[in-house]
């Protein structure tokens, strides 16, 4: 079984470490805003964010509680997906892409669930510091997911004639965000890059089935 599933539970396995051991390294060592730089554009500078991915935010509390119960729905989903792209034997690299999606969404569904219950809160004078399971800054489903990668590549200004945003400062790339998100990211753009291998895959084994596997599909 565990050859069966070598590709997703591998993936899963060093995704999470990696993400939640730079989370808690960051959430324990630094305050909130501190800033760092690793080279000439990494930046690392740790936010909070109570919602969505990249910094973004939803909802409030309500939101907050919708969304993560959202995210619990479809991790679950996306196990259900895994354990059905495996079974039909689909390309390595397609499985392999999927378990870095969920893997990064569960990487943030862990911020939101534990996250809350057992760091003290983050500020910008004050390191937080883990308690016990309760005795954290929120409740259940209710904790703020770590952000820290900060790449603004290139920094300039929109020519004044754009609608809107003319004369005004312009920066890429602005998000911040962690390596769960990167997770995500990595792994849509793959999908994204060998769609047509994968395509091209399915439609082979379409087609070299035989004219009897095709008398017994019918049959059956």
């Amino acid at each position: 079984m565990f050859k069966s599933y070598r590709i997703p539970i591998i993936t899963l396995f060093l995704v999470l470490f990696i993400d939640q051991f730079i989370k808690i390294y960051i959430k324990l060592n630094y305050p909130l805003g501190e800033v760092g730089r690793l080279g000439n554009w990494c930046i690392i500078h740790f936010t909070e964010n109570p919602g969505m991915a990249f910094g973004m935010e939803f909802g409030g509390n309500y939101g907050k509680l919708v969304l993560s119960v959202f995210r619990i729905l479809a991790s679950i989903g996306g196990f259900l997906y895994i354990r059905h792209i495996v079974k039909l034997k689909e390309h390595p690299l397609f499985i392999f892409c999927v378990s870095l999606i969920l893997a990064g969404a569960i990487g943030n569904i862990f911020d939101s669930i534990f996250y809350g219950s057992i760091f003290t809160e983050s500020d910008e004078f004050t390191k937080a510091t883990l308690v016990a399971p309760g005795h954290g800054y929120s409740g259940f489903l209710h904790g703020h997911v770590v952000d820290m990668f900060y790449f603004p590549i290139y920094n300039g200004h929109f020519p004044n004639w754009v609608p809107f945003w003319g004369g005004e400062d312009f920066q890429f790339f602005r998000p911040i965000f962690n390596f769960a998100d990167f997770s995500i990211s990595i792994g849509v753009g793959l999908l994204i890059l060998f769609q047509k291998k994968f395509n091209k895959k399915s439609v082979t084994e379409n087609i070299s089935e035989t004219p009897q596997q095709e008398e017994n599909n019918i049959v059956n």
